[in-house]
C-alpha cells in the first residue's frame, strides 16, 4: 500500500480493549498524543514521497507489474525479520489461516498496490490517490448495508462531497479529461483497498499487525512470483539511470527507497503512532497523504491540476474526513 490508510480498520480491532479498563495512552499522556501524531503524519510523508518515486521508477522502464512483484517481496522479507525480532511466535500459522493469508494478500495487498501503480502510469499521482481514499466511504457504506451495524448519519453527506468532488475533480462537463484507463484502475484501487480494511479487521482480531504485514506481503510475493516468474524480471532495468533533482541515480537504487522507505518505514510508524492516538486520529491525520503527494509530484514532475480541480481535491478530502468518522466506534474503542 502506499498510505496511512493501510490501517484504518475498526477501532476496536486496531487499537484494541485497555488493559483492565485502563485509559488508552494517548488519553493519559498529552506528550505521547503529541508524538504519535508527528509519526503519522511523518508516514504520510513518506508515502507521499513514494508515490513520485514509484512514477519515477517506472517511467525509467520497469513496469507496474514488476515494481509491485519485488515490493512485495522484499517487504515481505523486511517484515518477516521484524516480526521474528519482536516474538517469533507470533508467525506461527495454521492451515485454517492459509485461506485467509492467500486471499489477504492477493486482492488486499497485491492488487491494491498494482492498481495505484497502474493508475500514476496514466493519472497524476494526487488524483489517484484522492480516488482510492475514497475506500472509507466504501467500507461505512459495506458496514451499514451489509453487516447492518450502526453508521453515523454523516456518511450521506460524506458520500456527497466525494461524488461532488469527483465530479469536479474530472470536470465530467468537459467530456471527463481523465484517463479512462487510469480512472478505471484508480477506482478498482478504492475497492480493493475497502476490501484490504474489512479483511484487515479479522486479520487484526487474532494476529499482531507485524506478523499479518508479513504473511500477506509474503503472500502477495507468491501471488507474483507464480504470475511472473522471476527467471522473467528484468533484472537490467534496475540499471537504467533515473534523474532525481539533477542528478543521476541507478532505478535499483529508486526501487530500495520504495521498499525500505516507502512501505516499511511508514507502516511501521503508523502502527507505532497508532497506539498512541488511536485509530480515528490516525485516520484522519493520513489524509494529509494526497496534498502532500500532489505538492510533491508538482515539484519533481511538474504535475499540475487546475483550479477547479483542487478545489474538488479540497472537497473530496472533506468528504473522506467525514467517513473515517462515520463508523460509531465501541466502548471500548479509543
Amino acid at each position: 500500500m502506499n498510505s496511512s490508510h493501510d490501517l484504518t480498520v475498526d477501532d476496536t480491532v486496531r487499537s484494541g480493549p485497555t488493559v483492565s479498563g485502563a485509559e488508552p495512552t494517548h488519553r493519559r499522556n498529552p506528550r505521547a498524543s503529541a508524538v504519535g501524531a508527528g509519526m503519522v503524519l511523518a508516514a504520510s510523508l513518506l508515502f507521499a514521497v513514494n508515490g513520485t518515486v514509484s512514477k519515477l521508477v517506472m517511467a525509467s522502464g520497469l513496469d507496474s507489474l514488476h515494481l509491485v512483484e519485488i515490493r512485495c517481496l522484499a517487504a515481505a522479507v523486511v517484515f518477516f525479520a521484524l516480526a521474528a525480532l519482536r516474538s517469533p511466535a507470533s508467525l506461527a500459522i495454521g492451515r485454517r489461516e492459509l485461506g485467509f493469508i492467500a486471499g489477504y494478500g492477493t486482492v488486499g495487498v497485491a492488487m491494491v498496490q498494482w492498481l495505484y501503480f497502474a493508475a500514476i502510469v496514466r493519472m497524476p499521482v494526487s488524483i489517484s490517490l484522492l480516488i482510492e481514499f475514497t475506500a472509507p466511504v466504501l467500507v461505512a457504506l459495506w458496514v451499514r448495508f451489509v453487516r447492518r451495524r450502526p453508521v453515523r448519519n454523516r456518511i450521506w453527506a460524506a458520500l456527497g462531497l466525494v461524488v461532488v468532488g469527483l465530479v469536479l475533480v474530472a470536470r465530467v462537463w468537459a467530456g471527463l479529461t481523465l484517463d479512462g484507463l487510469g480512472l478505471l484502475f484508480s477506482v478498482l484501487a478504492a475497492g480493493s483497498l475497502a476490501i484490504y480494511y474489512l479483511l484487515g479487521e479479522a486479520g487484526l482480531a487474532g494476529r499482531d499487525p507485524f506478523s499479518l504485514a508479513a504473511w500477506s506481503f509474503g503472500a502477495a510475493a507468491v501471488f507474483w512470483a507464480v504470475l511472473l516468474p522471476w527467471w522473467w524480471f528484468p533484472f537490467e532495468k534496475l540499471t537504467t539511470p533515473v534523474e532525481v533533482v539533477g542528478a543521476s541515480v541507478p532505478a535499483g537504487l529508486l526501487v530500495v527507497w520504495v521498499v525500505l522507505l516507502g512501505t516499511v518505514a511508514p507502516f511501521g510508524l503508523v502502527l507505532t503512532g497508532l497506539s498512541r492516538i488511536g485509530a480515528t486520529r490516525t485516520g484522519l491525520l493520513g489524509t494529509a497523504e494526497p496534498p502532500l503527494a500532489g505538492l510533491i509530484a508538482w515539484l519533481a514532475m511538474g504535475e499540475h491540476l487546475t483550479p477547479v480541480q483542487i478545489v474538488g481535491g479540497a472537497v473530496v478530502l472533506a468528504g473522506i474526513v467525514l467517513a473515517e468518522t462515520a463508523r460509531t466506534p465501541s466502548p471500548t474503542s479509543p
